[in-house]
């Protein structure tokens, strides 16, 4: 089992809202109202954990070790929508979210393969982790800037604690599950869609459709482009970084090199000759 190795390692690196952000060295002078509204975006999607742990706890019911990993994982993607929150009712406490905001992006994301989620999700840590560092050189107050490198430093060991599941769906699932990553892969780092890949800007709900994305169901729901593009500024350098990080670790997991999305494409065609031959 991976669960009670990973639990210490995040145990270990665990930080405190009381003991770890440093509240008393808010400068309020540095603050703006731009910037607050970005972080109660960042609180609302974070929350988003939710739905996404009732989709793993349903989608896993034959793996009980990884659901006992996502009660860890889920204690700190929500600990970062409450640091959040914390931060606007001290500072900003009129945009601080309602609850009603929160729940608004609480629905049912539609089953899926538990391997092409794992890479999803894998894809998704690696992509948060450098938004959170950008939004932390971005942001102009202190405090904040604290807290959203604590966050980046949580994603980035999230990103860390996938890959070993990836590992061993290898070792249990072989070229099937070397196929699912594959494909996710390739969708995660060819940006054909003009955008930044990311699981709360897919759509998971044929039901809710089209307000069947994370995004979608924000108090501003074109709110994370104009943070990515004109805010915190991820451009085709950052996101040639995403790009290399997911490729890289990829290919670790598969005992492979990807230079580039088309060496992944070229692998992931020979693995579906292979599995049809």
């Amino acid at each position: 089992m991976l669960y009670p190795e990973l639990y210490r390692q995040l145990e270990a690196a665990r930080w405190s809202l009381e003991n770890d952000v440093p509240w008393d060295d808010f400068a309020s002078g540095k603050s703006t109202e731009e910037q607050a509204r970005t972080i109660k975006m960042n609180a609302i999607t974070e929350w988003s954990a939710l739905p996404a742990t009732e989709m793993f706890l349903r989608d896993n019911p034959h793996d009980s070790d990884f659901s006992a990993f996502i009660s860890v994982w889920f204690y700190e993607e929500q600990k970062h929508a409450l640091v959040l929150m914390e931060y606007l009712r001290r500072y900003w406490p009129a945009l601080a979210p309602t609850e009603a905001e929160l729940h608004a992006v609480r629905f049912m994301f539609d089953p899926a393969p538990a391997n092409e989620t794992l890479m999803l999700h894998f894809c998704g840590e690696i992509r948060l982790t450098g938004w959170y560092r950008r939004a932390a050189e971005w942001h102009t107050e202190p405090v904040i800037r604290t807290i959203y490198g604590l966050m980046a430093a949580d994603e980035a060991r999230h990103g860390s604690c996938y890959m070993r599941f990836m590992k061993r769906a290898v070792e249990r699932d072989g070229d099937a599950a070397r196929l699912a990553f594959a494909r996710i892969g390739v969708l995660m780092v060819s940006r054909k869609a003009g955008r930044a890949m990311h699981p709360t800007n897919l759509h998971v709900s044929r039901e809710h459709y089209p307000r069947d994305t994370v995004q979608s169901r924000l108090p501003d729901p074109a709110w994370m482009e104009h943070w990515l593009d004109e805010q915190i500024q991820f451009d085709e350098i950052e996101e040639q970084r995403v790009a290399e990080g997911i490729l890289r670790k990829l290919g670790s997991v598969l005992g492979e090199v990807f230079e580039s999305v088309q060496d992944l494409r070229r692998y992931r065609r020979a693995l579906e000759t292979r599995l049809v031959s």
